[in-house]
């Protein structure tokens, strides 16, 4: 009841805040050449294995969803929040995009060449997310990938911190524990990049994100 607690306060934030999130980072990868190149290597590697079709899992307004088809790939998105959804599909009337869970995403067993998740799981209950980790191998094609980003905590004797999101309460994570649940999950790290926090963020935290592959 907690977890689904936390999901219902989680998508009733995000429908509230849903106009202003969008208008905040509707343009945000064009200030990020690290975010660009980070997702262009995913969606190389994702193209290599031969099924460009991918899920932005917690896409909400879709603009890195709309990236990903500039990029070549058949990305679609979903997400929990229905205001994200529809903010979506008004500025990307070509693209799908369905409302949905990450730990119950109604895709196809193997269905996928990719799953991206940029901050999609941070709002998500540490002893809750192996769930939403199962659920993305559940969705991946063998030799397919998957991009998770996230904040890192900063001590490893505490894998994970809760910390004061704008919208809803979220957590932080050691990088290597969540690399661990990828690895318990049947994703192998393939690679992982960390971002230092710059002087004008208004949290200093590092920005991670893992690139992992389902044998």
């Amino acid at each position: 009841m907690i977890e689904h607690d936390a999901l219902s306060a989680t998508r009733d934030a995000y429908d509230a805040a849903a106009s202003t999130y969008a208008q905040l980072f509707r343009d945000s990868l064009r200030d990020s050449p690290l975010d660009r190149a980070i997702l262009g290597v995913f969606a190389e590697a994702v193209s290599a294995s031969g099924d460009g079709r991918v899920a932005d899992l917690g896409c909400g307004p879709g603009h890195v969803t709309a990236y990903l088809d500039g990029l070549g790939l058949a990305a679609f998105g979903v997400d929990a929040s229905p205001a994200m959804i529809a903010l979506a599909r008004e500025a990307y009337p070509g693209l799908r995009f369905d409302v949905g869970s990450m730990a119950a995403s109604g895709i196809a067993d193997g269905a996928l060449g990719g799953v991206l998740s940029r901050w999609s799981v941070i709002h998500t209950p540490p002893r809750e997310l192996p769930v939403i980790l199962a659920e993305f191998h559940r969705v991946l094609a063998p030799g397919g990938h998957l991009l998770i980003g996230f904040s890192a905590s900063e001590d490893p004797s505490h894998p994970t911190q809760v910390f004061d999101h704008a919208v809803a309460p979220a957590y932080r994570w050691w990088p290597d524990h969540l690399a661990a649940l990828l690895r318990e999950s049947g994703l192998a790290e393939v690679a992982r990049t960390v971002r230092e926090p710059q002087p004008t963020d208004r949290r200093q935290f590092k920005e991670v994100h893992l690139l992992a592959r389902k044998a």
